[in-house]
């Protein structure tokens, strides 16, 4: 008997349920607009990235790239305690602080790493968190990596957090954590209604602005801006992975809260700093997104446009303001045979499953970017029609 058998069996389960997954190798990207892409040998319409603004293959950013190689190397070898940091970083931090209007900002290697510092720094035992049921998996491995309290309360759902908050009331310190856009529907956290229960039940407040970031706000730095509430959040957490076409991730407070993640984050402490070439890319790629406000206009307008080609041919998707669109086909299996066929017919669209998203909700997260056309979108559209119509003949 082999000791690896129990790892076979269960990827065995996880085959016959179709929630098994494999990494596939994307040959090459396609143009400056990052819309379509090569697998295996095959162009695809990119429907499934998180390239929002489509700056992941902008010259400008690329051109940063290379000048901060040339003058800072191509690495940091250590961590930003060990001479890991240098100009880049203190310039980035302090344009951060300063778009976010907040008094300081603290760069992360990426946003699973913020998520698990910040949580595991600011709570432990004896301690209470309150986290909505559709948070990221980052925020998750935080709270339980912290050995607080983990409270779930039912998504966007206010009463369900009162009653939790009032339940611990007792608990040496509480924070509720909440992406501000949900990443797998694409809807909003009720950002108001959260600073009220936080105040009243003296609870810290923080939120995950990765999808929000660039997206959201007047010049790209979120919801909280939007709505007016930045100032009432007392950590805010967003990323350079999506919107940004970077890597990496920050988180922006008050002085007392940076300075004492500074010395408490384990995941900042103990992580080689990011390349040279990465901070000055995302040194790029924020003045667009503060100075090209057109983008987000026009990423505002294809998401609409495409909910509405989806509306008119029949299918169900939710209202919304993000370039996030789930279509919920419930089964792993139907989403993974909607994924194939969609491929088949040269569109790149990943089936989203278990443990992703709950038990049933298996679903094609479409995503759309600034650079996409309308002419590819209703391509697309067609696409799915032509699909639906084939697996009802079917039967299905």
């Amino acid at each position: 008997m082999s000791r690896y058998d129990w790892m076979e069996e269960e990827w065995e389960r996880l085959k016959s349920v179709s929630l098994a997954r494999s990494i596939r190798s994307v040959d090459a990207v396609i143009g400056e607009e990052g819309t379509w892409i090569r697998v295996s040998g095959k162009s695809l319409l990119n429907l499934s990235s998180n390239n929002y603004l489509g700056l992941a293959h902008d010259p400008r950013l690329k051109a940063a790239a290379v000048r901060g190689i040339e003058e800072w190397g191509a690495g940091a070898t250590a961590s930003r305690f060990v001479l890991g940091s240098h100009g880049l970083y203190e310039q980035l931090e302090q344009r951060l602080a300063e778009w976010k209007g907040r008094e300081a900002a603290l760069v992360f290697a990426n946003g699973y790493q913020a998520n698990t510092g910040v949580i595991s720094a600011l709570v432990g035992r004896g301690d209470a968190v309150f986290s909505d049921r559709l948070n990221h998996a980052s925020i998750v491995d935080g709270i339980v990596l912290s050995r607080a309290e983990h409270c779930r309360y039912r998504h966007n759902d206010m009463e369900h957090l009162e009653y939790l908050l009032k339940r611990h009331q007792g608990a040496r310190r509480k924070l509720i954590v909440t992406d501000t856009v949900f990443s797998m529907d694409g809807d909003l956290a009720p950002l108001a209604d959260l600073v009220e229960l936080k105040r009243r039940y003296g609870a810290l407040l923080m939120v995950d602005e990765a999808h929000a970031g660039g997206v959201l706000g007047r010049s790209g730095e979120g919801l909280c801006h939007e709505l007016g509430l930045s100032r009432e959040v007392d950590i805010i957490m967003g990323t350079f992975s999506k919107a940004f076409g970077s890597y990496g991730a920050y988180v922006c407070g008050a002085t007392s809260v940076v300075r004492y993640l500074t010395s408490k984050a384990r995941s900042l402490i103990y992580s080689t700093a990011l390349p040279p070439s990465v901070l000055a890319s995302i040194h790029a790629a924020l003045t667009i997104v503060q100075e090209e406000g057109e983008r987000r206009k026009r990423l505002r307008e294809l998401g609409s446009r495409f909910r509405g080609m989806l509306r008119e041919r029949g299918f169900s998707v939710a209202e919304g303001r993000t370039p996030i669109i789930p279509l919920v086909l419930g089964e792993s299996g139907v989403a993974l045979q909607y994924s194939r066929m969609l491929e088949e017919r040269g569109i790149a669209a990943v089936a989203i499953r278990p443990p992703t998203v709950p038990a049933g909700t298996a679903r094609i997260r479409f995503t759309v970017m600034a650079t996409h056309t309308t002419t590819e979108l209703e391509w697309a559209a067609d696409q799915l029609q032509q699909i639906r119509a084939e697996l009802q003949w079917e039967g299905r």
